[in-house]
This record gives C-alpha cells, structure tokens and sequence, in this order.
C-alpha cells in the first residue's frame, strides 16, 4: 500500500480510471456477442445496426486509449467483412 499522500491519491486514481475502462471494453464485448448473435440468426438490418453502433464505440474507445488503434482496425474488417457477406447471400 502507498506511504504517501500523493502515492495514495495516485492510487484512488488508477482504480478508477481501471473501473471506468473495464466498464467499457466490457460494453464493446457484450456488443460484439450481440452483433455476432445477428450475423448467425441472418438478421441484416439489425446486424447493420450493431455494427454502426459498435463502430462508434469501438472509435471512442481508441480515443480514450482503452483500445489499440490496429486492434480496433482488425476488429472492424472482420466485422464489416461478416456484415457484407450476409448482405451478398
């Protein structure tokens, strides 16, 4: 544990900046079932509606720096790449 005052303050810091980011990837993930679960039923309209919603989390997420920029950009391609081959079929 932290002897100092501003260790301490650090610390109050760093749990809730961790509980505020696990909070949102938490979000992304649960989104990324729920868009997957879409894409396996063929529901298109309401997978083309995740995947928009779960493009703009995926954005704010890497403008918080709680996801990769790369990470977000292999997430996406796979995730555009299922919802055009569901509109193809």
């Amino acid at each position: 544990m932290p002897i100092k005052d501003n260790a301490k303050k650090a610390f109050r810091q760093s749990i809730k900046r961790a509980a505020r980011n696990k909070a949102a990837t938490d979000e992304v993930k649960s989104l990324r079932i729920k868009f997957r679960k879409l894409v396996t039923a063929k529901d298109e309209s309401k997978a083309t509606e995740a995947a928009r919603l779960l493009g703009k989390k995926f954005d704010k997420a890497v403008g918080r720096g709680i996801l990769k920029k790369n990470t977000v950009a292999r997430l996406k391609s796979r995730m555009m790449a299922k919802l055009n081959a569901l509109k193809t079929k």
